[in-house]
């Protein structure tokens, strides 16, 4: 234990245990010299620039002037000036990793420190390996931190393709191919969940592709009526229906050579399947209400969220079509696939949402790590969102938790509680067993008769009773001679 190490010579425990790849600050505060000494040496061996201190308002003064990296603070029992110091620190350095120190006795002041925003605590007396391992813990969540952090501020040129945002091995799979499909002008079928970015994957193959400057042109399958695509599509001459004033060239026309995107294929009813397949098949179409045919050149790039394939089989969706969309499909990654995208897109929202109203705003690390747990079924849109809802709601540049949806509160909050119950669970684990006064009472008189060697009379006077209650409790005992008692 601890102790033990104050008392002998810390550097004996050290060479196992390895160093920080990089140099850390760590300030330690504690009443207890020994104890402050101890830590201290320890940590410095182990490549921590320490500094240490026994009195809180000099602490206050040690991290006004250099913040610390990790924090290693006693909680004295009977005292809230622990959690005061945990408190302010949380608040005005929010990047300090803290560790609560606190006595066998007072577990409670180190669960609650970790309400109150400690990462970790040790019980005292603790042994050399168990500081080790909790300063390693507090070092590799410090640099993850800080390395999330200065990842949200600063958006990289090379943190994706295009517009497209993203490190993820996923992701960079999903570049390959399309730096190599883009040079063609073949179709290509993007798959993948509602809000994965499928039009934006339809804009990158266009705009490295070699027409980018000819037009780009989309076409919501899903949100207009079949007459309606028809037109759009094909286009119609003057009289063909009712307000058509003037003819009008239908988007696979106007294309010219660019790419027309069919957003939402799947919803395409039978009959304008069957017109899209002859059109691709021709090359050339038929506007609606003509008699005549007008040659197209246009790259379709399709994308749905529906199976194709499971349609095909239902008859909801024409075969061939299917074949001349499917010549190259790329399907996307869901967000919960790719989470460690999250940080990335964030910061690329905030940039954006900071930019149009001239604040800052940045994400505080509970609500970051909320947002990367969470399994975001409506993808990179729901982010999104999520990250504009937070920055209409915040009070002030920092997004915390209860600004986030309710949805991802509830599991921040979750989060919480499961820490809470762990550090209880801690707790009961670590708090000593209690024994009745009889069963005290009854290993002094044993112990006593046994210190003197079986004299009973002595044992009497030394624990201040008469012989004859010796006696008596010995009889209660059922113990004739105590120096046979085990």
């Amino acid at each position: 234990m601890l102790e033990a190490v104050c008392n002998t010579r810390a550097m004996d425990f050290i060479p196992q245990l390895s160093e920080p790849a990089v140099r850390l600050h760590l300030l330690v505060v504690d009443a207890d010299v020994a104890v402050r000494s101890a830590c201290g040496e320890i940590a410095a061996s182990l490549g921590y620039a320490v500094e240490s201190t026994g009195d809180m308002s000099h602490a206050r003064s040690l991290l006004r002037g250099h913040a610390a990296d990790i924090l290693l603070v006693n909680l004295p029992f009977g005292s809230s000036q622990g959690l005061e110091l945990v408190s302010e620190v949380k608040l005005l350095y929010p990047d300090t990793s803290v560790i609560a120190m606190t006595a066998s006795a007072s577990v409670n002041a180190a669960v609650e420190a970790m309400r109150c925003g400690a990462s970790d605590y040790l019980t005292k007396p603790f042994a050399v390996d168990e500081l080790s391992t909790v300063l390693d813990r507090a070092a590799a969540s410090h640099l993850t931190d800080t390395t999330t952090r200065q990842l949200r501020e600063r958006l990289r040129l090379s943190q994706g393709l295009g517009s497209m945002i993203g490190r993820s091995a996923e992701m960079e799979k999903l570049y390959r191919i399309l730096s190599k499909v883009a040079q063609s002008t073949h179709p290509v079928l993007i798959l993948g969940e509602s809000g994965t970015g499928k039009e934006l994957v339809a804009r990158t193959l266009h705009a490295y592709g070699p027409n980018a400057q000819k037009p780009f042109l989309p076409v919501d399958c899903g949100s207009l009526v079949p007459t309606l695509i028809e037109s759009e599509l094909f286009g119609y001459v003057k009289g063909a229906f009712t307000g058509a004033n003037r003819s009008k060239d239908g988007l696979l026309v106007s294309a010219e050579g660019g790419t027309v995107f069919l957003d939402e294929i799947g919803e395409l009813s039978l009959d304008l399947q069957a017109k899209l397949l002859r059109a691709l098949q021709e090359k050339e179409v038929r506007p609606v209400g003509a008699t005549h045919r007008v040659p197209i050149k246009a790259r379709i790039v399709a994308a749905t969220n529906r199976d194709l394939a499971v349609m095909v089989e239902k008859g909801s969706f024409r075969k061939d079509l299917f074949y001349r969309l499917n010549v190259v499909n790329l399907r996307l990654p869901s967000l919960r696939d790719r989470r460690e995208d999250i940080p990335l897109l964030a910061a690329h929202f905030l940039d954006r949402i900071s930019r149009e109203h001239g604040t800052k705003f940045t994400l505080s690390d509970e609500a970051l790590r909320t947002m990367m747990r969470h399994d975001w079924p409506g993808n990179v849109r729901e982010l999104e969102n999520s990250v504009e809802r937070a920055c209409a709601l915040s009070s002030g540049p920092i997004l915390h938790l209860g600004d986030l949806p309710t949805q991802l509160q509830q599991q921040g909050l979750d989060a919480r509680r499961t820490v809470a119950a762990e550090g209880e669970q801690a707790q009961e684990s670590c708090a000593p067993e209690l024994k009745t006064l009889a069963d005290l009472e009854r290993e002094a008189i044993l112990g006593a008769i046994r210190t003197l060697k079986g004299d009973k009379l002595q044992a009497a006077r030394l624990l201040g009773i008469g012989k004859t209650t010796l006696y008596r409790k010995l009889k209660e005992y059922g113990i004739a001679d105590p120096l046979r008692e085990e």
